[in-house]
């Protein structure tokens, strides 16, 4: 009798241990890497690699995707920066999925700049959100191998890839048929990302977000302005509502955000946060999806902004 109240004892301990240092530092050595076929479209398969914290108890965890830039014309779900993210993360205690999804705009010789005509680009962020979605899906059908917890799925993404998880975590919550109830995404980590349409965030819509964004990116404005900083008349003219005006639609709703603000920086923060603010990154998961905490942070870097070329912010004034 002694010996099975110590073993449960133990257990117990152990249990209450990985719950306290889970998700707020490194936890697991052992992380196992597995990649699946979500989905095939048009002959293509698109795949994704999950990463699993190994000797791990937890029946339900935590789960981030990951979604790589490239401009919807290139770059890859396992480039080096990204598998060293993804395994960071994992060795925190979440079980990470880092997607491919299909590159409408490979090989296209308008690119996707100013040559682009706008309804491509919609077209496109519409095709990247399908996928998204398609992986979601995958993993909650999936979620007992996976262990995973259906209700706290963390989208990220850079540049291109941030597009599409704005784009995919704004939407009202979705019936995976769970006997949980509808699921919304736990929240939405945006590097260097924007939106064509903020109607789109609403009260029922609208999750945790941690937007990261630099006031000079010349590529997906930081407030509201063409994509690409196209000429109007031009058939890449489109207008994006970047991470500030993002934040301000949050802040109306008094929906918990981060707005990540580096006064002066270009898009290099698609993937600074990788390295230079994974500890925010950390931070805002455990503490406003895993804590619920309801904040609305705005951290700024300090830099020097063009003010002739982009609009100036108070906050970045010197």
């Amino acid at each position: 009798m002694f010996r099975t109240w110590l073993s449960f004892s133990l257990v117990l301990i152990t249990t209450i241990s990985l719950a306290q240092g889970r998700y707020q530092s490194d936890w697991f050595d052992e992380i196992r890497v597995e990649t699946y076929t979500y989905a095939t479209k048009d002959g293509e398969d698109l795949d994704l690699d999950i990463y699993l914290p190994q000797a791990d108890p937890e029946l339900e965890r935590a789960t981030i995707i990951y979604v790589h830039g490239g401009g919807f014309s290139g770059g890859a779900r396992d480039e080096k920066k990204i598998v060293d993210f993804c395994t960071r993360l994992a060795n925190h205690g979440y079980v990470v999925a880092s997607i491919s999804y299909r590159l409408t705009r490979k090989d296209k010789p308008e690119g996707f700049g100013c040559d682009c005509p706008a309804v491509e680009k919609i077209n496109t962020f519409n095709a990247a959100v399908e996928d998204v979605q398609d992986a979601t899906f995958f993993l909650i059908e999936n979620r007992h191998q996976f262990a995973i917890d259906p209700q706290k799925i963390i989208l990220s993404g850079s540049s291109a890839g941030a597009e599409a998880v704005l784009n995919t975590a704004y939407q009202p919550p979705y019936c995976y048929g769970l006997d949980s109830g509808p699921v919304s995404f736990a929240g939405v980590i945006s590097m260097a990302g924007a939106i064509p349409d903020t109607t789109v965030i609403y009260d029922e819509s609208a999750v945790p977000s941690l937007l990261f964004h630099g006031t000079d990116d010349p590529l997906v404005p930081y407030g509201t302005a063409p994509h690409h900083y196209c000429a109007k008349g031009t058939p890449g003219y489109l207008i994006l509502n970047g991470s500030e005006t993002i934040a301000e639609k949050l802040h109306q709703l008094d929906i918990p955000y981060w707005l990540h603000t580096s006064c002066g920086a270009g898009h290099e923060l698609h993937s600074q946060p990788f390295t230079d603010y994974f500890d925010v990154v950390v931070d805002f998961c455990y503490t406003f999806v895993i804590q619920g905490e309801k904040e609305q942070r705005h951290t700024v870097i300090e830099g020097k902004q063009n003010a002739q070329k982009y609009q100036l912010f108070n906050y970045c004034a010197e």
